[in-house]
């Protein structure tokens, strides 16, 4: 039970009651946080309130929640163009070739694969392969002595190689491959194949068994050569990657870790990078730059091969605090441009939560079904999506709308300057053949162009969402006071939405729609100020509905983001008393009442302290003695006054 005071100068502390000198004075004892500015440093004076600033977005997606400075330049989500500071713009345009033939008859199935020959872009619905026509945006069937042409089995791979001052396109379709040079005439081999390679002037295949072949002219008769000494069906990849001595060989992806071929010994090498089970290891791997970079679900490994030292390094989508639930999958296919490594993420193949025994190279587990791991989303939820990472950070460069959820994207992509004459990206989704161009170097976006001439063309929409923000002090309350964003090339048909969410809640409020260019400022609680503990913002870019040329070069440019907020401590109080040890009181001696008050100074406790009569409590506060002088005097006389000072931790 609290205790209380009823009579007139008294104190109650540490369970002695003492008489006053004079009347209790109380301080608010609290001391607000020091100003924090984060991001744009320039961006505020006030000594009263703290800014944090986006206006940096190259850092790139996945982090929820931020831990300080370093994440400014993050994003949580965001499927707008991250790649330049001080420019948030609507993404490239992606865009659907039509789905059907020459006749106008309609193209149904899956995108097998995708390929360049001579400037041509061909394409397989299921087993049929087809080329495409730009002037009239259709698809002509492939034909073999004049009939309409399907390769044996369903394809597996594709490549372009030059053999014999030819270029040929060679399919790989586990019962064999195919092999044209023209639209006209297609060679079938019945030698397996599930992937392919071009090196050493030799066509490359492997089997589902792992058996490695070679064939020194596009028809000759193949030759085994290596085995993988790994399970059947459990190679995931052939292509070509730079050795510890630097010069080119062949690798193989497993479901397992990296395979080196050995030529001078017909033989396959067990790399120093090794990896737990996992179904889609290595799944779309590629060489790019200095490194190969191999998928293991959505993560990636970065490979280095170094003379006795290989340094792997994670570095995929899924690091940090990987990508909100809908937009997870499976990596299926990495192709590098000039710029940019893209990777196709299939969300209808649903991630795993793996287990800490499945952890590379902590337990070794490299030949077996050991470290399967459990699903975490059901695979029919997901949207798929391509993502790009430039050595920075991870950016979305395209993904299924709302209506295609749980639908795949197909295992096969291509950047090339066939089908529109200019250096664009090629994927398959939903029975449709995708393209979006990609500039050759990085530019400001209101640069950007074709390498025709014509302007650089964006999407309709696209949203950004920031990072959880809690001034890396939960324990504090916040108030938010006014939010500006800074937006160019803003009317009423190019525009920003600007919604908030609170404390980790997925409901968003609008705060309104930025309709012009400049700063606009909008003010929390009708200028009262809006408390959280957590606060994030989801910007929505709009740009005019349309598909002419004109209205496609047009996007809203979000500058900046600011946040100006005030951080207050849990008020607590002061006191100031001054205790009057000149006689006895409530049966203490001035000598019992220095001791007791000698006591509560020294305690490691706090002192429950009181001055009012207060049933609730409410009014009793519990406090250390900070400072107290006049305790002792001399000789034999304890009388005297104390004045000490009580404050709340």
């Amino acid at each position: 039970m609290a205790s209380k005071v009823v009579s007139k100068n008294e104190i109650y502390l540490g369970g002695t009651y003492y008489p006053l000198s004079r009347p209790v004075q109380s301080v608010l004892a609290s001391i607000y946080p020091s100003k924090v500015v984060i991001g744009d440093t320039t961006k505020d004076s006030n000594l009263r309130s703290s800014v944090v600033a986006w206006s940096d977005w190259r850092g790139g997606i996945g982090v929820e929640r931020m831990q300080g400075p370093s994440d400014a330049d993050r994003a949580w989500y965001s499927t707008c163009n991250l790649r330049h500071r001080h420019h948030l713009v609507l993404p490239a345009k992606s865009t659907a070739t039509a789905s059907t033939d020459a006749d106008g008859n309609s193209l149904t199935g899956k995108i097998t694969f995708i390929q360049d020959r001579a400037n041509i872009l061909y394409a397989g619905w299921n087993q049929a392969p087809y080329y495409y026509s730009e002037a009239s945006d259709r698809w002509t069937r492939v034909t073999h002595s004049s009939s309409a042409y399907s390769f044996p089995s369903t394809p597996s791979d594709s490549i372009t190689v030059r053999m014999g001052g030819t270029d040929y396109i060679v399919v790989a379709h586990t019962t064999g491959y195919s092999y044209f040079s023209s639209a006209t005439t297609v060679t079938d081999k019945t030698t397996d194949a599930k992937y392919l390679a071009f090196w050493d002037d030799r066509l490359w295949g492997i089997d589902k068994s792992g058996q490695l072949w070679y064939t020194l002219t596009i028809d000759g008769t193949p030759v085994n050569d290596a085995k993988l000494p790994v399970q059947d069906d459990f190679v995931t990849d052939l292509f070509v990657g730079r050795d510890a001595t630097g010069e080119q060989i062949l690798y193989a992806s497993t479901k397992v870790g990296l395979y080196a071929h050995d030529i001078a010994n017909g033989r396959f090498v067990e790399t120093q990078f090794q990896l737990p089970y996992h179904l889609y290891n290595g799944v779309g791997s590629v060489r790019w730059r200095d490194a190969i970079y191999n998928p293991s679900g959505l993560g990636i490994y970065k490979y280095i091969n170094g003379n006795n030292n290989a340094v792997v390094t994670v570095m995929g989508p899924d690091r940090d605090d990987g990508l909100p639930a809908s937009y997870r999958g499976t990596i299926k296919k990495l192709v590098g441009t000039h710029t940019e490594l893209i990777a196709a993420v299939d969300a209808t193949t649903s991630p795993g939560a793996v287990s800490s025994t499945s952890i590379p190279w902590e337990y070794g587990s490299t030949s077996g079904f050991g470290a399967h791991s459990s699903p975490v989303i059901a695979p029919s939820s997901g949207q798929s999506s391509i993502v790009a990472w430039n050595d920075t950070g991870w950016e979305t460069k395209w993904v299924a709308g709302s209506n295609n959820v749980g639908k795949p994207i197909s295992d096969t992509m291509l950047v090339t300057n066939s089908g529109k004459g200019d250096y664009r990206l090629w994927w398959g989704f939903d029975g449709k053949v995708y393209h979006q161009l990609i500039p050759y170097d990085v530019t400001n976006p209101s640069q950007l162009s074709a390498l025709d001439g014509t302007d650089y063309e964006y999407e309709s929409s696209a949203f950004h969402e920031t990072p959880w923000f809690d001034a890396q002090q939960s324990d504090v309350d916040k108030l938010a006071l006014k939010l500006k964003v800074e937006v160019e090339d803003a009317s009423s048909n190019e525009t920003v939405a600007v919604q908030y969410a609170l404390n980790y809640s997925d409901t968003y409020v609008d705060m309104g729609t930025v309709t012009s260019s400049g700063t606009t400022t909008y003010t929390f609680g009708s200028s009262l100020g809006t408390g959280f503990r957590s606060i994030k913002f989801k910007l929505t870019l709009a740009r005019e509905s349309g598909t002419t040329s004109a209205i496609m070069k047009k996007t809203p440019d979000v500058v900046s983001l600011a946040l100006e907020y005030r951080k207050k401590l849990d008020a607590k109080y002061g006191h100031s008393v001054e205790v009057n040890l000149n006689k006895t009181y409530k049966g203490k001696s001035p000598k019992q009442l220095r001791a007791a008050l000698v006591s509560a100074i020294e305690s490691n406790t706090l002192n429950e302290f009181t001055f009012r009569d207060d049933s609730g409590g409410t009014r009793n506060y519990y406090v250390d003695v900070t400072s107290a002088t006049g305790i002792e005097y001399t000789g034999y006389d304890e009388r005297g006054t104390s004045r000490i000072t009580l404050v709340e931790p």
